[in-house]
């Protein structure tokens, strides 16, 4: 198996890497933001370049990038944009032959049969199996054991010397929340957090051939133990979601287990990086937050506004299975589309003066961090829960926290989202 990672490597990170290398030098804004000595950023100034060149930029032979929220929004509704895999025709058939032949059969959220890149019939016979235990009455269930937790994370905070707000509560809030619906012992979680944060950059690409051997390593084990732990469920089904995923279906082995792995990563990686987020964005902005402790009903649309001011996802593609005529744009069959999600959330044609941190904004909720369409977070409803419940008590049960230092970035381009957050307390 290392012979086909060493290859699929090679041409998913390192070639890839080269290339936007140099064409970076050669004022690519589009290979700026993923290389650029600002992209830990999301090299604002290089999206809004891009914006400038009009809605939908060509950037290369049959590859356009957008960064209009409108033109976003439509592709990723329009079923004739599919996702970049080895079973959709419309991707060249080099690159799907390279896929094919070095695919390493691991359960990685970016690779089908996970659900978030594959499209229908397979993409809704999935999400159908497990779509009820996601739904907004399903969620709202769990706002009591929701708040349990944070209550027990945040006095857990006050006994540790030098609290770190992501591994002592971003992380630890929606780990414990996503292990207890899918029916995962509690003290698996600090291997579920390792195993989400070395195969998160593989969201990326121009990985070292470290970083994504850790990864595949990673993502070995977690394959070994949700073999295990599925064909248990088999034999004796419980009440959790993936027994649903198990029993309520025809899916192959690998089907099961990478959509137990997707699962899991999306239950809690979107959550970390928006609670991480919004913490840093309150703690720059007293006003906001002044405005929030003064009415608290305020509280669920300052989670829409942190999604869409400083949202956990950057970047998604699709490509045209046909010739298609949308908006104003005319998209030949065959073309790969960048959707610059963080340029659609600060598009000034939707968000008025969208450079503000705002938490009363009346639209904050047309945001596309949770994606539109068939691909639109499954777990949305959970983290909204999450990020309102979890941020309110943390500011309140500590009305004096700062940070202790600039929080320190994860180093990704994809996923927006901080490593560490020092942080000094004073609790009621």
């Amino acid at each position: 198996m290392l012979a086909r990672a060493w290859i699929r490597w090679l041409f998913l990170h390192r070639l890839a890497r080269t290339y936007l290398l140099v064409s970076a030098r050669r004022g690519d804004p589009f290979a700026q933001i993923v290389v650029g000595p600002d992209r830990e950023r999301g090299a604002p100034r290089s999206v809004e370049e891009i914006r400038q060149r009009g809605r939908m930029p060509t950037i290369a032979q049959q590859v356009r990038v957008t960064p209009d929220h409108e033109l976003c929004r439509l592709i990723l509704r329009d079923r004739r944009f599919g996702t970049v895999t080895p079973n959709n025709r419309a991707v060249p058939k080099q690159i799907r032959w390279v896929l094919t032949k070095t695919d390493l059969g691991l359960p990685n959220l970016a690779e089908p049969p996970s659900m978030l890149v594959t499209d229908p019939p397979e993409h809704t016979k999935y999400r159908r199996l497990v779509g009820q235990a996601f739904a907004p009455k399903a969620i709202a269930k769990l706002e009591e054991r929701v708040v349990e937790v944070t209550d027990e994370l945040l006095e857990r905070l006050s006994s540790t010397p030098r609290p770190d707000l992501i591994r002592d509560f971003s992380e630890r809030l929606p780990i414990a929340i996503i292990a207890e619906i899918l029916g995962l012992p509690a003290d698996m979680h600090s291997t579920l957090l390792r195993w989400g944060d070395t195969g998160a950059p593989l969201l990326d690409r121009g990985l070292t051939w470290a970083a994504f051997r850790r990864a595949i390593e990673d993502l070995a084990e977690g394959q070994r133990f949700f073999d295990q732990h599925i064909a248990g469920l088999a034999a004796e089904p419980g009440d959790d979601v993936l027994s649903m995923l198990v029993t309520g279906g025809e899916l192959t082995r690998r089907e099961q287990v990478a959509n137990a792995a997707l699962l899991l990563d999306a239950g809690f990686l979107t959550t970390v990086n928006m609670l991480g987020n919004g913490i840093a964005l309150l703690t720059r902005h007293p006003d906001q937050l002044e405005l929030l402790m003064a009415q608290p009903e305020l509280w669920p649309g300052a989670v829409e506004e942190v999604l869409r001011y400083d949202g956990p996802i950057r970047i998604t593609g699709r490509i045209a299975s046909c010739d298609v005529d949308i908006a104003d744009q005319h998209v030949e069959s065959g073309s790969l589309i960048l959707l610059l999600l963080q340029g659609a959330n600060k598009d000034p044609a939707v968000f008025p003066d969208p450079e503000r941190f705002d938490v009363t904004r009346a639209n904050a909720a047309e945001h596309l961090s949770f994606s539109s369409g068939v691909h639109s977070c499954l777990g949305a409803h959970l983290a909204r829960l999450e990020g309102a419940i979890g941020l309110r008590a943390l500011f309140e049960r500590y009305p004096d926290l700062r940070l202790d230092g600039p929080p320190i970035p994860r180093g990704l381009v994809n996923l927006n989202s901080y490593r560490s957050m020092p942080a000094e307390l004073s609790a009621n």
